[in-house]
């Protein structure tokens, strides 16, 4: 089934590309790899990003759901770059950030939460590398952050 269908069955929408942040794009492409700048959680309701320390004001569980936010925005972004979901044929590294609490060590469950989405859209072609890392501060405060390096057609 296609990462396109697969979205459609399941009724996940995709939000829209947010404006770059600064002096960047969303994406290089080098050959067959694109290259996704990363990106921070947003909330479905339409308010603020989500803030705060992981491990103190933000449960794991949370910061899951954070994480699954940022994989949606991904794919908003492959999807504008690609024009067809089709095109991508491997996740190949995630490296995910967490704004965590100094003692905090569940970086890799909160991190799932962007993986295990890939892997629900794009199936094989979505399990990669990954590092899931915490940090002491994100922009603007922000709990997760993700970047992903693509193979595409």
């Amino acid at each position: 089934m296609s990462a396109e269908q697969t979205l459609k069955d399941k009724g996940i929408q995709l939000p829209p590309v947010p404006g770059p942040a600064g002096n960047y794009v969303h994406a290089v492409r080098t050959g067959n790899l694109l290259y996704l700048s990363g990106k921070g959680p947003f909330d479905p309701n339409g308010g603020p990003a989500p803030t705060g320390k992981v491990g103190g004001d933000v449960s794991t569980e949370d910061a899951y759901q954070h994480a699954r936010s940022v994989g949606l925005t991904l794919i908003s972004v492959l999807k504008d770059e690609l024009g067809d979901l089709g095109k991508v044929k491997q996740i190949i590294k995630v490296l995910g950030m967490v704004n965590a609490v100094p003692e905090f060590g569940q970086q890799p469950q909160v991190i799932n939460g962007c993986s295990d989405l890939f892997v629900e859209v794009f199936g094989d072609a979505g399990r990669h590398a990954r590092s899931a890392v915490g940090m002491g501060s994100l922009p603007n405060g922000i709990t997760v952050e993700i970047e992903v390096i693509v193979e595409v057609e």
